[in-house]
């Protein structure tokens, strides 16, 4: 059995709880939060729920810590930390920022003498492999990704930020023109604001100046500001009906040509449709979690990431398994 130990208990981190159950080989060990334990009330029965003060203490019961914290401040801190006493996994997933936080947590993980692995899930993760597979089948072509329609909890929550706002919900939809485009083998220039364009649902406070709040979205830097921004406002109502889940989704694209003059053109296309974001990437994360556990029995240390792992580490199946049933 490896054992898991999960660092954060929101959605990411219920999800983890959620693909235990369906990996027999794998046994939940332990829930680690900043909150008080107590307030925590787990789906799996006698597993036990500590403070992060007291993670230390555990260190020999867990083979795998899953680190489920935000990228923006927890996972840069988190992992190299705790990669000096754990073998650790994350979702890291801003992606410029991706080299620096690799070279500080492959230090870590070194000096504790464990393997870590970062940057974890769909994208990066998963659509990081396709694009690789892509470069490498098709030199001579060109990559396109498309996020959504789905739900972005990041600028969801740059949206409940907003003073006046009392809830919201923020969904990015590819542009169907682009897309279809793509699809066809078209490989044209398009800009940000070609590609996607941003939903927003927005349930105000009472007496907010809806104006403001609109205008507020639509301007915000780095967020909404380089995109066609669409502001609905609606009931509380409304919103718990129709926007309490977390879908999302996407599609990577290879487009590229072989012959003596290139003149055979092909498309390969990977797509994925979720209905919930954290649960899926929660599953991407456990599968690469038995691959960390493998490659530390090995006498592997310092930090990897999905490009570094060979497929037959995330399967339980044996070797000859897979050879017989999926080749």
């Amino acid at each position: 059995m490896i054992r898991i130990g999960i660092l954060g208990y929101g959605n990411l981190g219920r999800g983890v709880e959620l693909a235990v159950r369906q990996n027999p080989d794998i046994e939940l060990k332990a829930v680690f939060t900043r909150r008080n334990p107590e307030s925590l009330t787990l789906m799996t029965a006698g597993v036990p729920v500590y403070n992060v003060a007291d993670m230390d203490a555990h260190k020999g019961d867990i083979d795998v810590l899953v680190i489920c914290g935000g990228s923006a401040t927890d996972l840069p801190e988190m992992t190299k930390k705790y990669a000096k006493d754990f073998c650790v996994i994350d979702s890291f997933d801003t992606h410029a920022r991706i080299p620096e936080h690799y070279a500080a947590v492959d230090r870590a993980a070194k000096e504790g003498g464990n393997v870590a692995l970062i940057s974890c899930g769909w994208d990066p993760g998963m659509f990081s492999l396709l694009r690789l597979y892509g470069n490498c089948i098709l030199p001579n072509g060109v990559d396109y990704t498309f996020w959504g329609k789905g739900v972005s909890q990041g600028h969801s929550d740059a949206i409940r930020r907003i003073k006046g706002v009392k809830n919201g919900k923020q969904y990015t939809v590819p542009v169907p023109a682009a897309l279809e485009a793509v699809r066809n083998g078209e490989t044209p220039e398009l800009t940000t604001r070609e590609k996607h364009t941003r939903v927003c649902y927005v349930v105000p406070e009472e007496g907010a100046d809806l104006a403001r709040i609109e205008n507020e979205i639509k301007t915000m830097p780095n967020y909404f500001a380089d995109y066609d921004t669409t502001v609905n406002f609606i009931s509380e109502e409304e919103f718990l009906r129709d926007h309490s889940g977390l879908p999302h989704g996407g599609s990577v694209f290879r487009i590229g040509s072989t012959g003596a003059d290139g003149e055979h053109r092909h498309v390969i296309e990977y797509k994925i449709q979720l209905d919930s974001n954290p649960e899926f990437t929660a599953s991407v994360l456990l599968a690469f979690a038995r691959a960390i556990a493998r490659l530390k029995a090995e006498g592997v240390t310092g930090c990897k990431t999905v490009f570094d792992i060979a497929p037959a580490y995330l399967s339980p199946l044996s070797g000859e398994e897979i050879r017989a049933h999926m080749l």
